[in-house]
């Protein structure tokens, strides 16, 4: 049986899953790596160490499903986004660890260059804000600091990637050094409406344009994988960051249609067409996916800690022992009792953008225990995905009719019933949550004809559950006025990040 194996590299673990052309999954493979968090509010990743979790995860995938380098029609990579790897480009060596998305040490830059009025520059031209979360700085910040990176950079022996390029090159043994649009748009440096390379921005961050990848569409033939490293010569015909790849693959292909993500971090995106739709309301405009000369955008909101406040409470305060355990504690109050957890431990992204703000519980009394900060951290999810909502709804000028969800969180009954309620509209769960792979293996499984079309992608797509909201609209706004308290309450809180 013909198969196609999704590389999902994201920000905690590396994962390989082998799909069937029914869209089910034959076998998952999960390799967690190491997170380095040197200073206060940064955070790194070894790019070996990425890649041979992700080396290791594709045999474990293949052979657990029973498949051979024969079986295998297309590869699909979709991957943790903005993050930063810079290498040389003879010996293939990385120069520093990768800077993570999460990373806020380009803060200060970040301010500077706004001081001087490029903002409004790199906005109209990428469809971002200045904010450590992107690329761009974080390439500058390694050619600053890494002793002789701006010299080999200039020399054209540096070559810069986000995880896609850098997966790709070690799967090809250094024969193809590319991105697709959707990662690109992701850096502050990729202009969205002439896709490509803006001169104009390199230069502000004095980044040569020697060290950047190609940019490709998210689904055609890139290449071979090399034998030798993954013991599969089979093509590469997919790409697209994570966000991107989940939308594709919640079979958003219309305009208007949309879906959130609940992963480390929670990321709801909306399909808008072939267009682009400028924000009025802090979201940020990116390139959904390319195929062929067909190229669609979306409008998107990101949260930077998402799930990753469940495993904040079980790793750094012990409250629950596994992640899962989660929904049992929190279900044992009715509420949260009044708490509030604001989880901005890597400040606050859509839309406030505020890398300043820091992580506050608020509204605690004698009588306030762990379940009810459980319960208020289910809640901060939901809240934080509610602000971006109501941001993006106001953008396109009408209001969203459901919300189709996906990523490991989405097992969680009692958070999607809290995000139903506050939110005021169904919320879908698919019967195949791991939408994001999925994404990634539709990209190249069309890329090879091995799906015929997008009505055969959407034929795979079933809803396992629908929830309704179940609490009245003025109770669900007046829960969220105080949330908007609570955040208001964690601005500004760092002068030096």
């Amino acid at each position: 049986m013909k198969c196609v194996l999704a590389l999902d590299q994201g920000t905690t673990s590396s994962r390989s899953i082998v799909f069937d052309h029914a869209g089910k999954i034959r076998a998952v493979a999960r390799r967690e790596f190491k997170q380095h968090y040197p200073r206060p509010g940064w955070v790194e990743h070894d790019p070996e160490e990425i890649w041979e979790t992700q080396q290791d995860t594709s045999r474990d995938a293949m052979r657990h499903a029973g498949v051979h380098c024969e079986d295998i029609a297309a590869i699909g990579i979709t991957n943790q986004r903005e993050t930063t790897v810079v290498w040389n480009r003879k010996t293939g060596t990385p120069i520093h660890n990768a800077i993570v998305w999460q990373d806020r040490r380009t803060t200060d830059l970040c301010a500077r260059l706004k001081a001087d009025g490029a903002e409004t520059l790199f906005h109209e031209k990428t469809g971002l804000y200045l904010d450590p979360y992107f690329s761009g700085t974080k390439i500058k910040w390694l050619l600053d600091n890494v002793e002789g990176a701006r010299k080999q950079a200039e020399a054209g022996e540096l070559a810069f990637g986000t995880i896609d390029s850098w997966l790709v090159w070690k799967l090809t043994n250094g024969a193809r050094h590319i991105t697709d649009v959707s990662n690109a748009s992701r850096t502050l440096l990729f202009n969205i409406h002439d896709l490509d390379w803006d001169a104009d921005l390199l230069e502000l961050l004095d980044i040569p344009v020697s060290m950047m990848p190609e940019v490709r569409a998210s689904s055609e033939v890139y290449g071979t994988v090399d034998r030798y490293l993954c013991e599969c010569g089979s093509t590469l015909a997919g790409i697209a960051g994570d966000q991107q790849a989940a939308l594709f693959g919640q079979a958003c292909h219309q305009t208007g249609m949309a879906k959130n993500t609940y992963g480390t971090g929670c990321f709801l995106l909306m399909n808008t067409g072939d267009q682009p739709v400028a924000s009025k309301n802090k979201l940020l405009t990116t390139v959904a996916w390319k195929r062929g000369d067909s190229v669609n955008y979306a409008l998107e909101g990101g949260v930077f800690i998402g799930g990753a406040v469940v495993q904040w409470l079980r790793d750094e305060l012990g409250v629950i022992e596994s992640s899962a355990d989660i929904q049992t504690l929190a279900a044992s109050v009715p509420d949260t009792g009044g708490v509030y957890l604001v989880p901005a431990f890597a400040g606050l992204g859509a839309p406030h953008w505020d890398p300043t703000a820091r992580g506050t519980i608020i509204g605690l009394t004698r009588g306030s225990g762990k379940a009810h900060i459980a319960r208020a951290a289910q809640e901060a999810i939901c809240f934080q995905s509610m602000e971006v909502l109501r941001a993006m709804q106001n953008d396109v000028g009408r209001p969203m009719e459901a919300l189709r969800v996906d990523g490991g969180a989405t097992a969680d009954n009692l958070l999607l019933q809290i995000q139903a309620d506050l939110l005021q509209v169904p919320v879908e769960r698919p019967k195949l949550i791991e939408t994001t792979a999925f994404g990634a293996a539709a990209l190249a499984g069309l890329a090879v004809g091995f799906w015929d079309g997008l009505n055969d992608l959407a034929n795979v797509q079933e809803i396992d559950r629908v929830f309704e909201p179940s609490i009245s609209a003025d109770e669900a706004e007046a829960r969220f006025a105080k949330w908007s308290e609570a955040v208001e309450r964690c601005k500004n809180w760092e002068t030096e990040v």
